[in-house]
Formats: structure tokens, C-alpha cells, sequence
């Protein structure tokens, strides 16, 4: 297994920015490296998500789904699953913690997630960032 996780603070509830990521289509007003996502049927478990950017379109299913607090998604390529926690949390005093957190499990995920893992998550810090300007203004 190979994970990674990245957290950050905002003044936004978790409310709003839930609503953001409930709001598939408009994430590429927050996340720089998607053209497009479209998502199809309701943001709910089994639900699936296409993220189209310039590398080509990549199908997600939405494996978890709780309201105000967070997803998971996941998609399975070439023996490996890669799982993406989005969690939110309201912390002591009013601010809420975001976190981003991915897993890589499957044949050859200790070798192979080291090399893989970093390409895919060297965004998260760029793009929490950007989802919390979004969600503070």
C-alpha cells in the first residue's frame, strides 16, 4: 500500500464546501487541472464522475458519500485501486480542517505507489488551497 494526505484549515463551514464538491460540474473553477467533469446520476455512492483534462478522461465512482462531511472516490487501473478520501471537519472554535487523502492498493502498490502516487497527488496541495479561496469568498 502507498498513501498520501494533505490537510489544510479554512474559516468556510463544511457546508460550503461539501456544496462545492457536490457541484461536479463546476470544479474546474476550482481545480486548475480539469477541463471538465460531468457526473452521472446524483452525487451518491455508485454514482460515477468523468474528469476530463489534457491527459484524457478518467472515470471515478463515487465509493462513499456523507453529507456536509466528505466522499470518497475510486478508480481501478492496470491491477491498482486508487482511493481519494475528501474529508471536512469543523474544529475547536469554528474553523474546519480539509483533508485530501489517497490510497494505492493492489498488486505491486509498494513498488509501484511511490512512482505513481507523487504524479497524482503533487496537485493536492494546489488544489485544496484553491477550493478553500473558492469556498472563502
Amino acid at each position: 500500500m502507498w498513501n498520501y494526505e494533505h490537510q489544510a484549515t479554512t474559516s468556510a463551514p463544511p457546508e460550503r464546501l461539501y456544496s462545492l464538491w457536490s457541484h461536479v460540474e463546476t470544479w474546474h473553477e476550482w481545480n486548475d487541472d480539469l477541463q471538465r467533469a460531468y457526473l452521472h446520476g446524483p452525487f451518491a455512492v455508485n454514482s460515477t464522475i468523468d474528469m476530463v483534462s489534457a491527459q484524457g478522461t478518467l472515470t471515478l465512482r463515487l465509493a462513499d458519500v456523507q453529507e456536509h462531511e466528505g466522499f470518497v472516490d475510486e478508480v481501478e487501473l492496470d491491477g491498482l485501486l486508487f482511493r481519494t478520501s475528501h474529508h471536512l471537519a469543523r474544529l475547536p472554535g469554528g474553523p474546519t480542517q480539509v483533508t485530501y487523502r489517497m490510497e494505492i492498493t493492489g498488486e505491486h502498490a509498494d513498488q509501484r505507489g511511490p512512482e505513481i502516487g507523487p504524479q497524482i497527488t503533487g496537485d493536492f496541495p494546489d488544489t485544496v488551497t484553491a477550493l478553500i479561496c473558492h469556498a472563502e469568498r
